[in-house]
């Protein structure tokens, strides 16, 4: 598939993000764009730079590193180089007062290096708005995470079983999971928009290690390398026969994610309690994967999964002890962890072509974070998923 991102694709990203402006900042007048990944969705490539969108005139890429590289990787209409906010500022004209900026990604310094040549007064946020954008996708971006959901299948499905050996290590089998993405073709990063967020491969854990406390926002746990590096898994943690074997990973294609969890079972059996909650909460997933439809609410989706719940299978849902998360899937693109968010306060309906990845999860004391999740592409006839139909607890023996 051609890497670069069609012309056609980028003028009507821009021109989406420029009605979503009108609409909800009638007043607005200047965007500039810092952040890296909403760059390369606006203009297809990575670079040093900004991208400045004056309401009344053509948008434009200034880019200090790599100026070659922008033009050799992008179809974007305007790119020029900058070798500081200087130059752009005196090829942009007059600045108004009010300028509005990504501000969950711009740190402080920048935004202050950048208001030495562009003199406004005030900040305003645009993040929800390219966040709105960017949730809907199109055909072209569809195909592309469809490769990324074929190689997560394959992968967690297929291949991971015949990796599972007692006496291998956490980090080991993490390590292996991920040389084997990158060869079948992952990109090598899992990309995440919240704040601080740094992962190798995902969230991989043995037995009770998937339920170890983490500062990710999300259901499973993990204990990672070390305190400094609490990621891939443990080098201490060696597989033994009964274990539970947890594996929540994203993978991509070309900047774009899918993300996957799997489970398996190693060399022995669980206790009952386990096996009835995983098969809940892969019914759990069914359940909201069919409500995925143009015209619902994410709160609605997630209301009546939560109402339908017994009080004592919430014990634990989503989570383990107090650390339970307050929603059963999200958003999911050029970051893991985009909009929408199937959970309370998320009143937008679901527009067909968005990308939701559905994962109940249920921790389990002395065995581990049963359940599961996949990515499902919203569709007139209910969640389409793209990364396979596996249900889980795969037994290895």
């Amino acid at each position: 598939m051609e890497c670069k991102t069609p012309a056609s694709e980028l003028r009507n990203r821009m021109e989406r993000f420029r009605d979503r402006m009108d609409a909800e900042n009638p007043l607005w007048e200047f965007a500039a764009i810092f952040g890296r990944v909403n760059q390369f969705y606006f203009t297809g490539t990575m670079q040093d730079a900004v991208l400045l969108i004056p309401r009344g005139d053509e948008a434009v890429l200034w880019v200090r590193r790599s100026y070659e590289r922008a033009l050799d990787e992008s179809l974007f209409s305007e790119i020029r180089p900058m070798r500081s906010f200087r130059d752009a500022a005196a090829g942009m004209g007059a600045c108004p007062a009010t300028v509005h900026v990504e501000t969950e990604v711009v740190p402080l310094a920048l935004l202050e290096r950048f208001r030495k040549h562009f003199p406004f007064h005030e900040v305003k946020p645009l993040d929800a708005q390219a966040a709105a954008v960017r949730a809907r996708k199109s055909a072209y971006e569809l195909a592309i995470m469809e490769q990324a959901g074929k190689i997560h299948r394959r992968v967690l499905e297929d291949c991971v079983p015949a990796m599972l050996a007692e006496g291998l290590s956490e980090a080991e089998l993490g390590g292996e999971v991920y040389s084997l993405l990158v060869r079948e073709g992952h990109h090598g990063i899992a990309r995440f928009g919240m704040f601080g967020t740094e992962m190798v491969l995902g969230q991989l854990g043995f037995g009770e290690n998937s339920i170890y406390p983490t500062s990710f926002d999300g259901p499973g746990g993990s204990r990672g390398m070390a305190p400094g590096a609490p990621v891939l898994g443990s080098r201490e943690r060696k597989l033994k026969p009964g274990d539970l074997v947890f594996l929540d990973c994203a993978c991509g294609v070309q900047g774009y994610h899918t993300d996957k969890t799997m489970t398996y079972v190693f060399r022995g059996s669980l206790p009952r309690e386990a096996i009835e909650a995983h098969h809940r909460c892969v019914e759990i997933q069914n359940e909201a994967a069919a409500m995925l439809r143009p015209g619902i609410t994410p709160e609605e989706i997630y209301d009546t999964i939560i109402g339908s719940l017994e009080p004592a299978f919430l014990e634990n849902f989503m989570g383990y002890g107090e650390r339970r998360v307050q929603f059963l899937g999200h958003g999911i693109g050029l970051v893991v962890d985009e909009m929408p968010v199937i959970a309370r306060g998320f009143h937008e309906p679901l527009e067909e072509g968005m990308v939701i990845a559905l994962e109940p999860k249920k921790g389990i004391r002395g065995v581990g974070m049963v359940g599961v999740e996949n990515t499902f592409v919203v569709t007139r006839g209910g969640g389409r998923c793209i990364t396979g139909t596996n249900p889980g607890l795969i037994p290895v023996e």
